[in-house]
């Protein structure tokens, strides 16, 4: 981490000692967030992304708020690398309307039927085979990743408003408990959709050591993980609507 220096040198003393402890966090949450990612993402981008992060929390940490340092500056980092991934997208606009568009049919289809929609009959209500709507979760399973990491207002963030021009789904949560809705709308997902979000977000394996737990191959475990959360994405929207 030679760039610490360099950085440190304009620093206060005390502001430098923060930097300099801390630095070994930056590569921790950078490793981990590089096996969520596609090879296109490079692991030094990240660092250097985070160090960004790092400096601010140096210079506008308060201890008077309660949080220790660490976790200040955790969250500041892990915020600077999402938007630095989020400034350079991967991800053509073709895969955010079509994802979009699966969570709109998976959200008709349930709404109809009151029950999990079938992978079935989300392709035929798309007009495609199943094939072509297993290709749509494919490409869009690191896209899913980074939105559910980031639980954010945005374009393509997973709590997307669902129809042009209405108030953002965060708005609409605002007076309930965040953690508690999201925690009650992963529970009501399919048994394997929840597996999967389970292993990947608190065991935090990866997609290829998934695919070994349950049988399957590294490709089918993401294209489960993109349906999980097209699937949450769906129930929050329709779940805003309805205490809207």
């Amino acid at each position: 981490m030679n760039g610490i220096a360099m950085y440190a040198s304009t620093r206060p003393h005390d502001q430098n000692d923060l930097v300099e402890k801390h630095a070994p966090l930056v590569k921790r949450i950078a490793c981990h967030l590089i096996n969520r990612l596609p090879a296109s993402v490079q692991l030094e981008d990240l660092i250097q992304a985070g160090m960004i992060g790092l400096l601010e929390a140096s210079r506008n940490y308060d201890e008077t708020q309660g949080a220790s340092f660490e976790t200040y500056a955790g969250i500041r980092i892990r915020g600077s690398m999402l938007d630095e991934i989020r400034k350079n997208d991967w991800a053509p606009r073709s895969v955010h309307r079509k994802a979009r568009m699966v969570a709109e049919a998976v959200r008709e289809i349930e709404h109809n039927e009151g029950r999990d929609a079938r992978d079935t009959e989300i392709a035929e209500s798309l007009g495609m085979s199943l094939e072509e709507y297993y290709k749509i979760l494919q490409d869009n399973c690191y896209h899913k990743v980074l939105s559910f990491e980031d639980m954010g207002n945005g374009e393509d963030s997973m709590l997307d408003n669902m129809t042009d021009g209405g108030p953002g789904i965060l708005d609409g949560l605002q007076k309930e408990d965040m953690q508690r809705v999201i925690s009650e709308a992963i529970a009501s997902l399919p048994e394997r959709e929840r597996l999967v979000m389970a292993l990947y977000y608190d065991d935090e394996l990866n997609l290829r050591e998934i695919g070994a737990v349950m049988g399957v191959s590294e490709s089918r475990v993401s294209q489960i993980h993109s349906q999980a959360v097209i699937r949450l994405q769906a129930r929050m929207a329709a779940r805003f609507d309805v205490d809207r």
